[in-house]
Order: structure tokens, then C-alpha cells, then sequence
């Protein structure tokens, strides 16, 4: 993972220390997202976002708040209740800690079914993901976007 500078010669103004922190927090967020995402846990699904986060699906509205999210993912499995995911990985190309937000850009890999009879289908993505540090110093996803 490469870490993006501020621009202009401005230094961040939270120590090495912090900054070690934020980026162990955020590899967190990042194992726990693969981990409910492959294991499509309900709870888990909601809990690695931010009460205001925006999901943007490729071909879809954005989906706005924690609430519209879980909404969302009800629907969707009331619709798939086979859906199955094989493989989710994520390659965070670049990093940008600023204050209480990061910014990630890199790939989605991801390869599911929709139900069992169906052929395994495989996507990647190129995305953007704004993260918003919470109180407890946890990291969640504010905006997801990806193309």
C-alpha cells in the first residue's frame, strides 16, 4: 500500500505514532470487509459503514445512510436468497491520511453466484473509498465508489 504525501510540502499533523494506528485501524476495516462480504454476514455487512455512508452500485442511485444500506442489502437477498460469494479481494493502491478521513484508491476482485445452479461470474473494479475515523478510533467506510 503507498502512501500518498499532502500536497504542496504540508506535513500531517498527527505523529508517527498515530499515523501507525490509523493505518493498522484501517487494515482492520479492510480484513473485516472481506470477511463479511465472503461470509455475507447481515450484521457485518452494516457494521464496517459509517451512519452517513454512501454506497455507489456500478448501474444504481447511490444508496445513502447505514439504514438505507442494510435496507438494501434485505432487498437484494430477498431477491438472491442463493447468492454466494467465492472471492473478494481488495488491492489498495494508494493511501491518504487526512485528520479524521482516508482516502484509498485501488482493485475490487470479486467472483460470485447468484445461486448455485448459476456459473461463477468475476468483476473488477477500479474505485475510490473515502473512510471516516470514528470516535473509538475505528475506521468505516464514508464512500464507496466503484467502476
Amino acid at each position: 500500500m503507498q502512501e500518498l504525501r499532502r500536497p504542496y510540502g504540508h506535513t500531517s499533523p498527527h505523529r508517527t505514532d498515530t499515523r501507525a494506528a490509523d493505518l493498522a485501524a484501517i487494515e482492520k476495516l479492510h480484513r473485516e470487509d472481506i470477511e463479511v462480504t465472503l461470509s455475507q454476514d447481515p450484521k457485518g455487512l452494516i457494521d464496517v459503514w459509517a451512519e452517513d455512508g454512501v454506497r455507489f452500485n456500478p448501474g444504481g442511485p447511490p444508496v445513502v445512510g447505514k439504514q438505507a444500506i442494510e435496507a438494501d442489502n434485505q432487498k437484494f437477498r430477498a431477491v438472491n436468497p442463493a447468492f454466494k460469494v467465492l472471492k473478494y479481494a481488495t488491492d489498495i493502491k494508494e493511501i491518504q491520511i487526512v485528520d479524521d478521513w482516508a482516502i484509498e484508491v485501488g482493485n475490487t476482485e470479486a467472483t460470485y453466484k447468484m445461486s448455485a445452479n448459476d456459473d461463477p461470474v468475476s468483476l473488477n473494479f477500479k474505485g475510490m473509498r473515502l473512510l471516516k475515523r470514528q470516535s473509538d478510533g475505528s475506521w468505516k467506510f464514508a464512500l464507496v465508489g466503484l467502476k
